[in-house]
Formats: C-alpha cells, structure tokens, sequence
C-alpha cells in the first residue's frame, strides 16, 4: 500500500443526476453535444457520457460546462438525491422527473404545458395525461 485512496470505479445518483442537467441546459440553450464538446475541448462521446452518468465530472469542468451553459455550477446540484448508505446505483435516478425533462419529447411538452394560460385547460391536459399513464387521481394533489 502507498498509503492513496483508491477512487470509485462507479458513478452514483448525483453524477446522474448532474448529467441529466447539463444536458437539459444544453438543450434549453440550443447546442448539440457536438458544440458543447467543442467549446469545452472535448468529443461528443465524452460530453455523452458525461449526460448520461458514465463518467464522473472534476470540480474545474463542471465549473467550465457551467461557464459554456451560463448558469452558476450550483445550478446541477438542485434537487440532487441525498446520498443513501445501501440505495442502488441509480435508484433515485429512475424517480427523476429530469430525466423526462432531459429528453426533446419531454423538453417540448413542458414548453408546451407552460404555454397553457387558462388553468381549466391546465387541469384537463394534467387529467388526459394522467389517464393515459394509468395513474389514479388520488395519487395526485389538486393545484390550489
């Protein structure tokens, strides 16, 4: 022994989760991984897989990605899951309305969704969509 810590070989929830929003900004501001990877110095593949929690991101990077995107680096970390002792890598990945949101499908109907003004029709797309998914309307709080 030489007396270093041996690093994580895995990436876990918050990597996820920061890959998840780096390319929801980079998708909100209208640049390809391509561009991004350009500005940054680096491959498509690499940004990719930083969006997909492949890879872990250093402090200097994300600190570079967030200057690219034009947001504060704290902006990744909000509504990170906590660390959990035991929880499955990826566990609080697959309860994250981010993921959806990461996705062009689900960027467009929030788009979409906040452009609906009166809140009748509001209630009835959340109701339509709700339906479709199978969920019981109990599961769900009425908006205020």
């Amino acid at each position: 022994m030489d007396g270093r810590r041996e690093r994580p070989k895995k990436t876990g929830p918050v990597d996820g989760h920061v890959g998840r929003r780096i390319r929801l900004r980079r998708m909100q501001v209208g640049l390809s991984q391509t561009d991004l990877g350009d500005a940054l110095g680096l491959t498509f593949q690499q940004i990719q897989k930083y969006e997909n929690g492949a890879n872990r991101i250093g402090a200097g990077r994300l600190v570079e990605i967030a200057a690219v995107l034009g947001i504060e680096v704290g902006w990744f970390f909000e509504d990170a899951p906590a660390p959990e002792r035991g929880a499955p890598i990826g566990a609080a990945a697959a309860e994250d309305p981010l993921a959806l949101l990461a996705t062009r499908d689900g960027l467009a109907l929030a788009e979409a969704f906040g452009a609906i003004t009166d809140p009748r029709q509001r209630r009835a797309v959340l109701q339509l969509v709700r339906s479709m998914a199978g969920l019981e309307q109990e599961q769900f709080a009425e908006a205020a």
